[in-house]
């Protein structure tokens, strides 16, 4: 491949915002926003009514919050979605299909060129919007279409293979409740099991209060923040090291479970995947006893815990829930033999939740690794060269 191939150009001679509103015919599409740790999703729909507040997203495209550009960073509505509504705050845009893949757009705009343009740029105040025409400023190198689709073919079975990890743990999560629901919720609904008796939370968990000092934190020990977790979902796969804490915070230790006490309705529970310290807003509970597991989990977990830590809540603009609220919900304590069996049934999917959230962070470090030798052409891929004859993909744009 010839070296002269490979060209810088702006955000703004590659790609075209995209203004499309939507009719009432698009009733029913998936409205999509921008995750923090998912990228673009679609979880709700909208009745023909309130169609024309959104804009219309295509696969190919992509969507951002001027606002938040930083945060949340930008979506990507990949080829195998269908299209769907972005909130009218949000600045959608396509890319130029006789310039460049739109799948290599999503990586380009995740290298190091878009770190360090945003860094200069001072993208992130609080304040200040980042619209299309300022986006556009973004320097991009850009490959010929050959290199863009073998670099796209390189990364994407990491991230295949990450979101096949985040998806089997979705599985695994959800036939948990599922059994957890129908022994112990469903099962008790109108009478108590022989063996059974009314009890609260308290008999079985508790809440470890171990504190430390920021001084006394090594630099590489993990650290959760309420920013790490995610709402209903106990795999917790993200977390940083403790380099620049200043105040003090919690020890929690691998298997324990994490209850983010501030705005409980935010429902962020999940299980520590690792020793480390966690923000103090965030509870850390455990069994009594190690056969209480997966009861405690299950109820922690639950949404009507979660309603019941809410409603008790202090605090107007931002309520927070306690132990004290977690410890009085009442349960049905079945025998300590039902709780272990439970236990045993599901330690091992808590397991393959765990396994597969660090297989995960460290594909993800080997892609990102490899993400800005691949797009500055320090790293070529074999067998791509200018000469070959790959299709410009101009139907995903």
């Amino acid at each position: 491949m010839s070296d002269a191939a490979w060209t810088t150009k702006l955000l703004g001679d590659l790609a075209f915002e995209v203004k499309d509103r939507v009719g009432p015919a698009s009733e029913g599409l998936s409205v999509y926003g921008v995750d923090r740790h998912e990228g673009l999703t679609g979880e709700t729909k909208y009745v023909a009514d309130s169609l024309d507040r959104y804009k219309l997203i295509k696969p190919g495209m992509f969507a951002y919050n001027p606002m938040r550009l930083n945060i949340g960073s930008i979506g990507f509505c990949k080829p195998s979605f269908q299209r769907g509504l972005v909130s009218p705050d949000y600045i959608v845009f396509g890319c130029k299909p006789s310039q460049m893949n739109p799948e290599f757009l999503n990586y380009a705009i995740r290298g190091p060129e878009w770190v360090q343009w945003t860094s200069n740029a001072g993208v992130g105040s609080v304040r200040q919007r980042v619209y299309f025409k300022e986006l556009a400023r973004l320097p991009i190198t850009v490959p010929p279409y050959d290199a863009q689709h073998a670099i796209v073919a390189v990364l994407s079975r990491l991230d295949e293979k990450i979101n096949a990890n985040r998806q089997m743990n979705e599985t695994l999560e959800a036939l948990a409740q599922t059994i957890f629901k129908n022994r112990f919720v469903d099962a008790t609904v109108t009478n108590l099991p022989k063996g059974w008796r009314e009890s609260t939370l308290a008999e079985v968990a508790e809440n470890p209060r171990r504190g430390i000092q920021p001084e006394e934190i090594k630099l590489s020990t993990p650290y959760i923040g309420l920013e790490h977790m995610p709402r209903r979902c106990i795999a917790l796969s993200e977390w940083e090291h403790a380099a620049e804490l200043e105040s003090n915070k919690f020890e929690f230790e691998r298997g324990e479970i994490l209850f983010g006490k501030l705005r409980p309705y935010f429902h962020k529970v999940g299980v520590a995947p690792v020793d480390g310290v966690c923000s103090t807003d965030i509870l850390v509970l455990r069994p009594k006893a190690p056969e209480w597991f997966g009861f405690v989990l299950g109820h922690v977990s639950s949404v009507e815990l979660v309603n019941h830590t809410n409603a008790a809540s202090t605090g107007t603009k931002m309520p927070r829930a306690n132990w004290n609220d977690i410890a009085r919900f009442e349960v049905a304590l079945p025998p300590e033999s039902v709780a272990a069996e439970f236990t045993d049934l599901i330690r091992p999917m808590i397991d393959r939740i765990i396994a597969n959230i660090h297989e995960s962070r460290t594909l993800a470090e080997v892609r990102d690794a490899l993400l800005p030798k691949l797009l500055s052409g320090e790293l070529r891929v074999p067998g791509a060269n200018s000469k070959s004859r790959i299709p410009t993909p101009a139907q995903q744009c």
